[in-house]
């Protein structure tokens, strides 16, 4: 059976430590791409560039976002009538068409999208205004809703969201000192404007390109490396940081970037360990926590994964507000530590009591390094802001979303 075969050779992969995106089996190659937990998949028996595949499966997964909503299994189950239509673009394996307003026309399912969806996934939000910024909260559902198909007489709601997303990797040695400091940054666009309305972005002024450029008279916003989406204008960016474009419905990746070794802002988390043994067969292990951001920011979802010495059989622990769980994975050899929320300028701790059959010389050499996974909502790492979001002719509600997430973040012992 090849989708067993394609299976037990993917899971092969992972156990090798790796996880590959282009596999060949028996004369077939298989691509693969993973978006919140869902494996996207193709296959061909020629010899077809495997970027054209990658690609083309990362603009699937941008088209079934636009017209099913939120990509869950559920929601893919809700819809599969509205998947099928747009499968059918694929003529005997040749890509006819993954542009939205296109597509919009031919499909006749009407989506469903299932509720309810959490407002912590939105982060902090802001409304920009003609001239102002104002704060204030989008709906839940807003910014994932599908697009609506292409007839009615009842035109859409127009609306716009404009997300600043990063992913922070991190190797922080046992002395506090940053070993490796990296930021992977997008501006990703969703639209639900009118066809032909001019978008004009303004970005930090003090927006600068590598190390020897240095705009402004603020702290400077310094990337290393940034590309633009083919559609974006950049007449005006050189002299004010200005992005200029007519988006058409449906979602886009408007500008990468990358920052490597320094960002303007303190590294979010720092961790203080303190390890001691209780002969005969146990070992106290006391953690702090400490979170350097701002004061009115915070980290949700956070999780420190550390691992402990073979052959440790139970855990006792005392946590510092009940709030907090813990527990020792035996599969994984180590302690999962989760928070839900911690505040800015504020530290966390825990003592663990790990048993073990004996204590061998080197138990100190087997524990960390751990591992960090949070989420920053409201915040970028890099400093990156977007000043004003501007649209001629007319107006609409405009939203701004800033978030930022651990990519790698290790904290050695």
């Amino acid at each position: 059976d090849v989708l067993e075969a394609f299976w037990g050779d993917f899971r092969g992969g992972f156990g090798g430590g790796t996880e590959r995106e282009i596999l060949d089996l028996g004369g077939l190659h298989f691509a693969h791409v993973r978006h919140g937990g869902l494996f996207f998949g193709a296959s061909t028996e020629g010899d077809a560039s495997p970027f054209t595949i990658i690609e083309f499966l990362n603009r699937l997964v941008t088209l079934l976002r636009d017209f099913c909503g939120p990509l869950s299994e559920k929601s893919l189950g809700m819809n599969l009538a509205l998947v099928g239509e747009l499968l059918e673009e694929l003529d005997f394996g040749h890509i006819q068409t993954t542009t939205p307003e296109v597509l919009r026309s031919l499909v006749q399912s009407e989506p469903e999208v299932p509720k309810p969806f959490s407002l912590l996934d939105l982060g902090s939000v802001g409304l920009f205004g003609a001239e102002t910024q104002q704060s204030r909260v989008a709906p839940g559902a807003a910014a994932a809703r599908p697009l609506p198909p292409a007839r009615g007489d009842q035109p859409p709601r127009p609306e716009l969201f404009v997300d600043v997303l990063e992913r922070l990797s991190v190797v922080i040695a046992a002395n506090g000192s940053p070993l490796k400091v990296e930021v992977q940054g997008e501006i990703r666009l969703k639209s639900f404007l009118p066809p032909g309305t001019e978008l004009r972005i303004g970005l930090t002024e003090e927006f600068c390109v590598g190390k020897s450029e240095l705009r402004g008279y603020g702290t400077p916003v310094r990337v290393d490396e940034c590309s633009f989406h083919s559609s974006v204008s950049l007449a005006e960016f050189g002299s004010r940081r200005v992005l200029s474009l007519r988006p058409e419905p449906g979602e886009m990746t408007l500008m990468q970037y990358q920052v490597q070794d320094e960002i303007p802002a303190p590294l979010p988390f720092r961790l203080f360990p303190t390890a001691r043994a209780q002969p005969p067969n146990r070992i106290h292990l006391y953690l702090k926590l400490r979170c350097d951001l701002p004061p009115k920011s915070q980290a949700i979802n956070v999780c420190l994964q550390l691992p402990v010495p073979k052959g440790v059989s139970s855990l006792s622990q005392e946590l510092s507000s009940p709030d907090q769980s813990a527990e020792l994975d035996l599969g994984s050899r180590s302690i999962r530590w989760e928070i839900p929320k911690i505040q800015g300028g504020s530290q966390l701790s825990a003592l663990f009591k790990l048993d073990l059959p004996s204590l061998g010389r080197a138990w100190r050499l087997e524990l960390g390094p751990a591992h960090a996974s949070f989420e920053l909502p409201g915040l970028s790492c890099s400093g990156l802001r977007v000043r004003f979001l501007r649209l001629l002719p007319g107006t609409a509600p405009r939203w701004v979303r800033y978030r930022s997430c651990s990519q790698h973040y290790v904290l050695r012992l």
